[in-house]
């Protein structure tokens, strides 16, 4: 279910608004293949524990495997027709979503907001592909509200996931070793998630280095984390300090432990690029943000929320 708490939140806003967006299968093409394996892996490890018996840890084991099918399904509907559903993840809005409804409702109201944009025949592959993962949606929404047995340990699981940031490590890209005095230092650590082959990752990579010189003085910082970087990769860092060079994007990226809490949470990413706020407490604070923050729109309501955050740190 972690992979699925990371992108709905976003997408239905139940997860918020990561991912202008490339798809996380996409992702795994190219260099990111640990994704799928990890998530699998994660799954697997969310067995009940304590005093449940033997078979309710089955049980759960089982429903977290057919939920990683449906999730997997879902991928593949983005990886078969990439090309015009990045287009699709590219006009999202969060402000459109709707925290109690189907995704396929979300990504349809997306396509029919923007119909002009698409020809013939990408409508027909997106209106077919949408009634596919509204089927998905569905039978994921009645597994979900029907795993009674593993609700304790799934409250437990949510709250490990609110804050994979508490211990935190990684290198920025000249090799410096960086830890959780990254948030404790700062009111606000905006975080966003993209690859070098995401193109609307790649085209906000100006605006987000525009952000950090607006939020410094705030008490704010924006870093970045390339997930084709993880386990320090130095070839896709390299690859990766090329483009935000050629973007004239200056401030901090880093590469970090794909074993790390931070890194089974940037794995569970389902599209990019994906925004998230931290407090300096390393706690998540909101919703992820799904899209690229050249959209105006979106510059504006993270800014609003990054504000919000730097109140509350205030406040106190």
């Amino acid at each position: 279910m972690k992979t699925k708490r990371t992108f709905i939140p976003v997408f239905t806003l139940s997860v918020a608004l990561l991912l202008t967006a490339c798809n996380g299968k996409e992702a795994a093409d190219t260099k990111k293949t640990q994704t799928t394996q990890t998530t699998q892996t994660e799954s697997g490890t969310e067995a009940v524990t304590g005093s449940v018996a033997e078979s309710g840890t089955e049980t759960a084991g089982a429903s977290g495997t057919k939920l990683d099918d449906l999730y997997q399904q879902e991928n593949q509907i983005f990886a078969d027709h990439a090309d015009v559903w990045n287009k699709v993840f590219g006009m999202m809005n969060k402000s459109t979503a709707d925290p109690s409804g189907n995704y396929g409702d979300y990504l349809a109201d997306t396509v029919e907001a923007n119909k002009d944009s698409f020809s013939e025949d990408e409508l027909k592959t997106l209106t077919d592909d949408i009634a596919t993962i509204r089927k998905i949606e569905e039978q994921i929404a009645e597994m979900e509200n029907g795993n009674t047995a593993s609700e304790d340990t799934d409250a437990k699981n949510d709250s490990e996931e609110a804050s994979p940031f508490r211990d935190f490590s990684g290198q920025d890209y000249d090799g410096n070793t960086v830890d959780e005095s990254l948030f404790s230092k700062n009111a606000v650590t905006v975080v966003n998630f993209w690859f070098t082959g995401c193109k609307p990752c790649v085209a906000e990579l100006s605006k987000l280095n525009e952000l950090n010189d607006a939020i410094k003085s705030m008490g704010g910082e924006v870093v970045g984390i390339n997930t084709e970087t993880f386990d320090g990769n130095q070839d896709a860092i390299k690859e990766a300090a090329a483009v935000l060079e050629s973007q004239g994007a200056k401030y901090r990226n880093l590469s970090i432990d794909s074993a790390s809490a931070a890194g089974k949470y940037a794995s569970d990413i389902m599209a990019f690029p994906t925004t998230i706020l931290v407090d300096r407490n390393g706690n998540i604070v909101g919703e992820p943000m799904l899209g690229g923050i050249d959209n105006q729109e979106n510059y504006d309501t993270l800014m609003k929320q990054i504000q919000s955050v730097i109140d509350a740190d205030s406040a106190k």
